[in-house]
């Protein structure tokens, strides 16, 4: 107790020279013990994150506990140096950016939920079973529709939309299921690159408003990455295109007719977006703003339904003691909460850990180190471009969050550059984002990790095919 409280004392020491002339005193952590123990924190939860699939942990809780406890950590010292407000506006700051996100993403996922409860999705699988198309064409059309649909709803919505439709015809071929899904992933990531909408990423890159050395990032700025997007799937899925089984698919599914009020649902959806990018390009203000105006044309919707006589039928399940199972159905009115009630909120508290914690590794002092390494000794390009494979190994969420929170200075070229690496790179690997984790689990056993792994080569194919393009395309922009 004795050495150790010796050793406290001698790093405590060692911060008061390091403390910053101006107004907003800071403290360099990297030399102190709080910046290791930080670390390894972050590092804890980010194993237990990777092996979700296999614990059936959460993947907030890890996530959320590190934060708490490296913000705890740094409070501390802060305390201890007498400058704890400096601790706290920090944190403020983050939560700050935080909530912007996480109402942004509220408002998409209630919208995305409504959808689901009107049958929009489920009307658009049934089409694509009944059409009759061959394995070759079911290959292309759901890697196409995966690209168009992922602009819009967000890539793990639109994956798993995608793989049903592939279940739902392929049966016992398993061969056939695995490249779809292979072609789902990296479609629906790549179509989420492009748009301000389709990635978290991609918002949150939007939101910050940046201002690059030749022109700000604007909410059209991103589809400049269009055709290198497209380029990123187009590549890889040619080269399995040949592979694919012939035939057609046999069996079919029963007619799923959208419930009243399901497109205007879709076409209220669409109004939030556009009022969502006017509150941003026109009045200056967050978009998150206009988002939530938006929900508000749901929530009036809704309540438009349920005094029109809108009900639904909800179903269950009663089993009596010696008779066979028998369904009842008992009329619940419809009630927008529902929708609110379905939103992905373990993805919106990991969300939140995400945020804390790199926001805490930044306050101590590693991203200063980090940027200063990768951007200023290896140059934008190079940085950039690895950030991509540091997406197919962590998730995309914390590699921007670091890249936004250095906010190197960097043209209009090299943020879009940043941005499709982070969005496309986690495609090489299946754990890389979370399209690939859910298909995992939906096409399990024949959807793999390995099985994945085989198509690497035509993957990074695709994902320097990307590169190249928007380096050339968008010379401009540089």
């Amino acid at each position: 107790m004795l050495r150790f409280s010796l050793f406290l004392l001698a790093s405590l020491s060692m911060l008061s020279p390091v403390m910053a002339a101006d107004n907003t005193q800071t403290l360099d952590l990297t030399a102190h013990w709080v910046g290791p123990a930080s670390l390894l924190l972050f590092f804890f939860a980010y194993l237990f994150v990777m092996a979700e699939e296999f614990i059936h942990l959460r993947k907030s809780k890890p996530t959320m506990l590190a934060a708490g406890l490296i913000w705890a950590l740094i409070g501390w010292v802060y305390v201890q140096n007498g400058i704890p407000h400096a601790a706290e506006a920090a944190v403020r700051h983050n939560l700050l950016e935080y909530a912007e996100l996480m109402l942004f993403l509220l408002v998409a996922m209630t919208y995305i939920n409504a959808m689901d409860e009107r049958f929009v999705f489920e009307a658009l699988r049934s089409w694509l079973v009944r059409k009759g198309f061959s394995l070759r064409t079911l290959f292309w059309v759901t890697g196409l529709l995966a690209f168009f649909i992922s602009p819009v709803a967000d890539n793990l919505t639109t994956a798993l939309l995608m793989a049903a439709v592939v279940t739902a015809v392929a049966g016992s071929n398993h061969k056939f299921t695995l490249l779809c899904c292979i072609s789902i992933v990296i479609a629906a990531n790549a179509g989420g690159a492009f748009s301000p909408f389709g990635d978290i990423t991609t918002l949150m890159v939007w939101q910050k408003n940046i201002q690059a050395t030749n022109g700000p990032v604007t909410f059209w700025t991103f589809f400049i990455l269009f055709i290198p997007a497209l380029l990123n799937w187009l590549v890889p899925a040619s080269l399995m295109h040949f592979t694919v089984p012939k035939g057609k698919p046999s069996g079919g599914t029963d007619s799923v007719e959208i419930k009243r009020g399901g497109l205007a649902v879709v076409f209220l959806f669409l109004l939030t977006i556009v009022t969502a990018v006017a509150y941003h390009n026109f009045l200056h203000l967050p978009p998150v703003l206009g988002m939530l105006t938006g929900l508000s044309f749901l929530k009036m919707f809704s309540y438009h339904l349920k005094k029109s006589g809108e009900v639904h039928l909800d179903h269950h399940h009663e089993f009596a003691e010696g008779q066979e199972p028998r369904i009842l159905a008992s009329e619940v009115p419809f009630d927008i909460f529902r929708s609110v009630a379905r939103v992905e909120w373990d993805t919106l508290f990991f969300f939140y850990g995400v945020v804390l914690c790199v926001g805490g590794l930044g306050f101590i002092g590693y991203l200063s180190l980090l940027s200063e390494t990768m951007y200023l000794g290896w140059g934008p390009t190079a940085a950039n471009i690895a950030v991509g494979f540091f997406s197919a190994i962590v998730d995309n969420i914390p590699v921007m969050f670091a890249v936004l929170t250095m906010m190197p200075d960097m043209s209009v070229g090299q943020w879009m550059l940043v941005t499709l690496t982070a969005g496309v790179g986690g495609s090489m690997l299946s754990i890389g984002s979370a399209a690939g984790v859910a298909l995992m689990g939906q096409a399990r056993g024949v959807y793999t990790f390995f099985g994945h792994l085989k198509w690497l080569p035509a993957i990074f194919a695709g994902y320097v095919a990307s590169i190249v393009a928007h380096m050339v395309l968008n010379a401009a922009y540089f």
